[in-house]
């Protein structure tokens, strides 16, 4: 199986966080239309099936899960 280019020559990140939805969307450069691949556990990889590159990851349950993050390592 090919690979997926991840970051290559990358311009910057871009990202816009939908509170309501508690939605992170992470874009390499521009946001630009794209397919999700569901990796599991919230976190879905947009990608240009066309370039075979990465150009997004969306993370569901952002501040939920920055929250237990945080609390988590207090407690220890």
């Amino acid at each position: 199986m090919e690979a997926l280019k991840i970051l290559e020559n990358a311009p910057a990140l871009n990202w816009e966080y939908d509170e309501e939805a508690d939605v992170l969307y992470i874009s390499v450069g521009k946001p630009r239309p794209a397919v999700g691949a569901d990796i599991g556990e919230g976190v879905v990889v947009r990608y240009d099936e066309k370039k075979r590159e990465v150009v997004g990851i969306t993370i569901l349950g952002f501040r939920a899960r920055a929250l237990q993050s945080i609390s988590g390592k207090q407690d220890k």
